[in-house]
């Protein structure tokens, strides 16, 4: 005969048994009805749907190199590119606004121009890519610079993407960016380029100061992508025709070659979609050899 304690145990996997089948029959789909597949929970990690979602991209120096490199692969993904600079983009599609960053007035009707070509209402907001690409390289000494040129760089390279940034971030909508192009020598220094260094140095401090400006607006975020060297127009004139001083700079590269404009591109739209990038100083360069 069993005892107390067998009966009571007999009857707890009974319950347990009665349980799983009412739960395995309510979970089951009736005659003619289809089983739903169960919705997935978002990951506390994911970013937001609308990352994925293309939107403006805002560009300078959008007519060569890695500018007309980062307007196609923005183009491609959907988005609406906008491009300021002195030559227009070679590409279909692209509205142009013609102008020199470095010169005086240039932003005279900027924001009536942003606001008409944004299709801004007041108080509405897009999902805005302000990509900071047009940069100026001179060859000048710390040592004897020339204060002109090392004023040009500045304005083209620093002033210019502040300027824009009080343009183009009261329209920023979740989802939206400032990017900006910055160089391996964002944080080296190499003799002969005073004006660049030192304003490309400034440029990863300004991405900084945006990022910790930033704090409050939602769904914003900025990073400076520092394209090592990269086979742009700017680079080959910058090096001349010597192809000692060009396998000298491969010498300087673990794959042994240059970038080309759509891999940094791709880096670029990368960081658009991405807010994880957030204050970030990102090198994209083949891995250099270090000295």
């Amino acid at each position: 005969m069993p005892s107390h304690h067998d009966l009571a145990l007999l009857a707890a996997v009974g319950a347990a048994v009665v349980f799983a089948w009412n739960l395995g029959r309510n979970s089951r789909p009736w005659a003619g009805q289809s089983a739903a597949e169960p919705s997935p929970s978002p990951s506390p990690c994911a970013p937001p749907a609308a990352n994925s979602l293309p939107g403006i991209l805002v560009i300078t120096g959008a007519s060569k190199g890695i500018g007309l490199a980062t307007a196609k692969r923005f183009l491609a993904s959907g988005w609406r590119v906008l491009n300021l600079s002195r030559s227009p983009c070679p590409l279909a599609g692209v509205v142009h606004r013609q102008c020199d960053l470095g010169a005086p007035g240039w932003e005279a009707g900027l924001a009536a121009w942003a606001a008409e070509e944004l299709g801004l209402a007041p108080g509405a907001a897009n999902r805005i890519c302000l990509v900071h690409n047009a940069a100026v390289m001179v060859r000048d000494s710390a040592l004897c610079p020339d204060g002109d040129a090392m004023l040009r760089s500045f304005a083209i390279n620093v002033v210019a993407p502040a300027v824009l940034n009080g343009v183009f971030s009261p329209a920023m909508g979740p989802g939206s960016s400032i990017l900006y192009i910055g160089s391996t020598l964002s944080e080296k220094g190499v003799p002969g380029s005073a004006s660049y260094v030192a304003s490309k140095h400034a440029v990863a401090g300004l991405m900084k100061v945006t990022t910790q400006d930033l704090k409050g607006r939602d769904g914003v975020h900025s990073c400076c992508v520092c394209p090592g060297f990269t086979a742009t127009e700017m680079l080959v004139a910058h090096l001349g025709s010597d192809p000692a001083v060009r396998d000298m700079i491969l010498g300087m590269q673990t794959m042994g070659r240059l970038l080309e404009t759509s891999e940094i591109a791709d880096v670029v739209h990368f960081c658009a979609l991405n807010p994880s990038v957030n204050g970030t100083v990102l090198h994209a360069n083949l891995g250099q050899v270090e000295r």
